[in-house]
């Protein structure tokens, strides 16, 4: 698979997700070149999570295409989407509670098999996220909701991943954890991995975001520069508490 520069590394074509008869998603048309970091931001139930789950392979779609650095990937299972490096952290982490942290961040390695590359993923992990380091033999499911995070994120950057799909991952956590977290991902799209972020939190999504779309009920009303959507009279009013 060779990605062309000339053409953003992933786009959506009049994306079409369905649910039992309704229609989620309802036609989208969304760009991400490589080394982006965009956002997707709107209110609950707008169509986002359905979004990110089916450029992932985890839901099926009902119309229109879903284009990975140049290949369709509409019926590529979630699997070799992985190996093709397209990665999720879903939303509510998605951790194994019954594992330790080192087993968890070695489970996003299993579509590999290059020992050493593996070792020297988990060293770099380990250096961008000292926190997980510090917890490797607990049980997952003991980590406080920030740290669950942080394995969850470790987890997907060990299968190399070209395309960070990331959801909602500031969700239910105090306001300097999510700090941190948004560091990382920083930190993530600074080493050239591509970031499409969901994210509850508009403000501070597009603080970090180059661009951004916008999402009501399964469609793209709006899009622009983090910059310029921060400053749009109908994104302050919706999505960031102000009065127009």
């Amino acid at each position: 698979m060779h990605t062309n520069p000339t053409s953003p590394l992933l786009q959506l074509q009049n994306l079409q997700i369905s649910y039992g008869g309704i229609q989620a998603v309802k036609g989208i048309d969304l760009d991400l070149w490589a080394g982006e970091l965009v956002c997707l931001i709107g209110a609950n139930g707008a169509g986002k999570t359905t979004t990110l789950n089916a450029i992932a392979g985890v839901l099926p779609i009902a119309g229109g295409d879903i284009l990975y650095a140049g290949d369709r990937m509409n019926s590529v299972p979630a699997h070799k989407r992985l190996r093709k490096g397209i990665a999720l952290v879903p939303e509510g982490r998605g951790i194994f509670t019954r594992l330790t942290v080192e087993e968890n961040l070695r489970m996003g390695a299993y579509t590999r098999n290059d020992k050493a590359g593996i070792e020297a993923d988990l060293e770099r992990v380990y250096t961008m996220l000292p926190r997980v380091k510090e917890r490797l033999h607990q049980v997952a499911g003991t980590l406080s909701g920030g740290e669950q995070q942080m394995v969850a994120i470790g987890r997907a950057l060990l299968s190399r991943p070209k395309l960070l799909l990331l959801d909602e991952p500031s969700m239910g956590l105090a306001p300097l954890v999510v700090e941190k977290i948004f560091e990382v991902v920083q930190s993530v799209a600074k080493e050239g991995v591509t970031i499409l972020l969901v994210e509850q939190n508009a403000n501070l999504a597009l603080e970090f975001a180059q661009r951004g779309y916008v999402m009501e009920s399964g469609k793209i009303t709006l899009t622009g520069t983090g910059d310029e959507l921060l400053a749009n009279p109908k994104v302050r009013e919706a999505y960031l508490g102000e009065i127009a």
